[in-house]
């Protein structure tokens, strides 16, 4: 079962401890997700109190955030992924991918090609955890129209489109 997402928080509804240079908030409530809020050194001279003001204000950081959010496309002939070494992993530039899929992987496995990136489907999903929390759509095209949106229109498949 998915967790909920966490929420701003009181003091008694969660359990704060430190790991290198993470905070790590986990709730009470075993139904809401543990987060593991990247402070840098200064968390072990955080109190507690410091330490959940800012778990607090980055949440409400990303809700009005996420009300101003514009989706980022990468120009076309501009790499739409780098690599990140100390994760060992690519990762989007953009919140926008355009990208193409054959079957040549290992027993037919799908492969994601992002640019001139070849992605198995284990980096690739590995890709899309960059976006933990976020949800998507995903817009299938022929490869030749990868830059253009196409019109969408919401019907069930089996139905005949509206005139």
């Amino acid at each position: 079962m998915r967790k909920q997402k966490p929420h701003p928080a009181a003091a008694d509804e969660v359990r704060i401890t430190r790991l290198g240079e993470e905070a790590i908030i986990e709730f009470v409530d075993t139904n809401i997700a543990t987060t593991h809020l990247h402070l840098g050194p200064c968390v072990h001279d955080m109190t507690d109190r410091q330490i959940l003001d800012s778990f607090n204000r980055a949440l409400r950081d990303n809700v009005a955030a996420a009300r101003d959010y514009v989706a980022v496309e990468i120009p076309p002939g501009k790499p739409q992924v780098d690599y990140f070494a100390a994760g060992d992993q690519w990762v989007p530039r953009g919140s926008v991918l355009r990208a193409w899929i054959d079957d040549s992987g290992p027993a037919g496995e799908a492969i994601i090609h992002v640019d001139t990136v070849e992605l198995s489907l284990q980096q690739f999903g590995r890709l899309l955890c960059t976006y933990a929390g976020w949800g998507m759509r995903i817009v299938f095209v022929p490869e030749e129209d990868l830059v253009r949106q196409p019109p969408l229109e919401i019907r069930d498949p089996g139905t005949e489109p509206k005139s």
